[in-house]
């Protein structure tokens, strides 16, 4: 026989759809796959040399995914974690008398010990910028005070506020983690800094600890403990409490939290502060894949509030979401209403009104990148302004829409022209193995294709006259793009037997013949067969089972 296949070769191979069976396929399944395609790609069969060791390295591929998958450890293993989960360093200290719920535990763990040892190379970054901008002159004018001044009659927008903040962690041990932040802030003209450390420690499976230290120029030395506990399955608690060092002396403060699971989607929590802002507050938060509601009421001094807030949820690409709330206390009433959308794979926008009174009219708009948040709260005016609100709606709707249109489609879509023209070059040499590979199994077929065309064609049975596989461009506004697919036909007719076609839902790119021509791109498999006499054609997206012949089929030559 032929030598092992390289790890690569293994790698790209779904072994589930190279024999063409469901993943749930019972062991006579497997076998009866197995089977027909070792009668298929047996090398004894062929006696022309090149036949012969092409024939020798696809029957060792097929060997290879009947081994693992009719082994019930390996193939617990390769559900779980691929054809690398295989590979995993630690496997072959497993027992193989296992089962394969308890190789899937042991596999967890090694995965956990794993993923501890990249953890002490990870910082996790995270920061925060914020720019307050006071843009009231624009609404709020007082002309007739300052007609005489010059230059006044363009209005003035400032920069009244910033704050800065960033925060790293260091995993110190598969237990400990260490945390260093700092922050700055600035206020009309006034500001200052502080920095953090912390070391938190995972006590249990149930909860964790941790102490903080801090100093900065405006407020003295801090002291803080905090610690997390799962009381229940369903309830946990969170305790916080803080000793602040200044010049009028050693002001403490504690926070307790009591969160409870209402059901698979609510919790209600129960929050108690002593300190400054002595306050108590109690939420329900119910979170569902459509919708995130919130209902608050907080006693407290100076604030007390009640707050209800709605969230939807779009089931769209771009994950988009539109919110609003009201919230009413002694401080008075605000509504807020706004938006956000996913505008790149690792970008959020999203722009949020607020009117009150007294508060006035704002534009809030936050831009999340990653683990970076850039915040822009925009004061627009003090009083009630229809214009101030009309602005700040349509506003940045007009700018949204102008930008996604101009600026982020044609950028996304330059990405994603250089990533998948990245991926080619990175795939090329394997695609060109894949197909002289699809080549030679086509070769080995020609024989067995044609003793089951005169079998079908013999009882009017299933005959495919032609089949592609790849990028069909259908839509008129896409002529530009370019058709990509390859002929299948002989692969296919290989894999009917009793006048039936059945594929599983995987990449047909797997399936003996095939390959994938237009990779990261979607494909579909076309398929034109005669059945009874009767010509029938069908398209299938590239992971969607197919059976063949079906009524629907059929093409209607009435018209």
């Amino acid at each position: 026989m032929a030598t092992a296949l390289s790890e690569e070769e293994l790698d790209n191979e779904d072994y589930y759809s190279l024999l063409n069976v469901r993943r749930e396929a019972s062991s006579e399944e497997l076998k009866a796959a197995y089977r027909r395609l070792c009668m298929l790609y047996h090398p004894d069969k062929h006696r022309d040399p090149e036949l012969k060791s092409q024939a020798e390295r696809l029957f060792n591929l097929v060997h290879q995914a009947y081994e693992v998958l009719s082994d019930p450890q390996t193939r617990a293993i390769y559900d779980i974690y691929g054809k690398r989960g295989l590979e995993m360093e630690g496997w072959e200290v497993v027992e193989r008398r296992r089962t394969p719920a308890e190789i899937r535990e042991e596999f967890e763990r090694l995965q956990r010990e794993r993923e501890e040892r990249r953890l002490q190379q990870r910082t996790n970054p995270k920061g925060t910028i914020s720019v307050g901008i006071d843009a009231t002159d624009l609404f709020d004018r007082y002309e007739e005070e300052y007609e005489d001044v010059s230059g006044s009659g363009f209005p003035q927008i400032e920069i009244n506020k910033m704050h800065i903040s960033q925060s790293i962690e260091a995993p110190l041990t598969a237990t400990d983690t260490a945390i260093l932040s700092g922050s700055l802030s600035t206020q009309n003209g006034n500001g200052g800094g502080s920095i953090n450390f912390a070391l938190r420690r995972v006590t249990s499976a149930k909860g964790w600890g941790e102490l903080e230290f801090g100093a900065g120029d405006l407020q003295g030395p801090l002291f803080g403990l905090k610690l997390f506990r799962n009381l229940t399955p369903r309830c946990f608690v969170t305790t916080n409490c803080a000793l602040q060092f200044s010049s009028r002396g050693i002001r403490p403060g504690l926070t307790t939290v009591l969160a409870r699971n209402l059901d698979k989607n609510t919790v209600g929590y129960l929050q108690w502060r002593w300190g400054i802002q002595s306050a108590m507050n109690t939420s329900i938060v119910r979170d569902t894949k459509t919708s995130h509601f919130t209902v608050a009421l907080q006693l407290g001094i100076p604030h007390s509030f009640a707050l209800i807030s709605y969230q939807h949820k779009f089931q769209d690409d771009d994950q988009t979401r539109v919110k609003g709330s009201l919230k009413a206390g002694f401080f008075g009433t605000v509504v807020e209403y706004g938006a956000e959308r996913k505008i790149s794979r690792h970008s959020v926008l999203g722009a949020a009104v607020s009117v009150g009174v007294p508060q006035g009219v704002s534009l809030k708009v936050k831009l999340n990148r990653a683990s970076q948040t850039y915040f822009f709260p925009i004061h627009l005016t003090d009083q009630l302004l229809p214009s101030a609100v009309f602005y700040a709606t349509v506003g940045p709707l007009v700018v949204y829409f102008a930008l996604h249109r101009l600026v982020i489609k044609p950028y996304l879509r330059a990405q994603k022209e250089k990533e998948l023209e990245k991926q080619r070059e990175s795939t090329a040499t394997d695609i060109l193995q894949k197909k002289q590979e699809a080549e030679a199994a086509v070769r080995l077929m020609q024989e067995s294709v044609r003793r089951i065309i005169e079998a079908e064609e013999s009882r009017m049975g299933l005959i495919i006259v032609n089949a592609w596989y790849g990028k069909f461009v259908n839509d008129k506004s896409k002529k530009s793009e370019k058709v990509k697919v390859i002929d299948v036909t002989v692969p296919l007719q290989c894999l009917v037997k009793d006048s039936k076609l059945i594929l599983t839902e995987a990449s047909k790119a797997g399936l003996p013949g095939f390959y994938d021509p237009c990779v990261g791109e979607e494909k579909n498999l076309k398929v034109l067969y005669q059945f009874r006499g009767v010509l029938h054609q069908v398209m299938a997206l590239d992971n969607e089972a197919l059976r063949i012949p079906k009524q629907s089929h059929r093409i209607d030559t009435d018209g």
